[in-house]
């Protein structure tokens, strides 16, 4: 469950950047290709955040599809399954486009 000390590493980030301001949400943004399983990643955000100022901080997670592009022929696709092939030419070089992202991307601060 390495979901634990990513959120471990999150609570630094957040301290960091809300400055002893009261925090309301914390949102991310997690790529399909990550192994990171959004709801163990809440939970263990909860456990680790119980018994500090950030006890209550809402964790908000965005999912991002993964999005392949063929070198061989440019064709773009989504992925439905973790299977990185292109339909269309099933040897050529991919490239991930998107779905690798692991961001926090804003924190909601309780107004003064």
């Amino acid at each position: 469950m390495h979901e634990l000390s990513i959120c471990n590493s999150m609570v630094g980030i957040v301290r960091r950047y809300a400055e002893g301001r009261s925090v309301r949400t914390v949102r991310v943004r997690i790529g399909a290709m990550r192994q990171i399983v959004p709801e163990t990643l809440v939970y263990c955000w909860s456990l680790v955040t119980e018994a500090s100022e950030l006890a209550g901080v809402e964790l908000l997670v965005e999912r991002v599809p993964a999005k392949i592009r063929c070198a061989g022929c440019g064709r773009e696709q989504t992925l439905n399954e973790p299977v990185l092939r292109c339909e269309t030419c099933p040897d050529a070089t991919l490239d991930l486009v998107q779905g690798d992202e692991f961001l926090i991307t804003s924190l909601d601060l309780a107004e003064v």
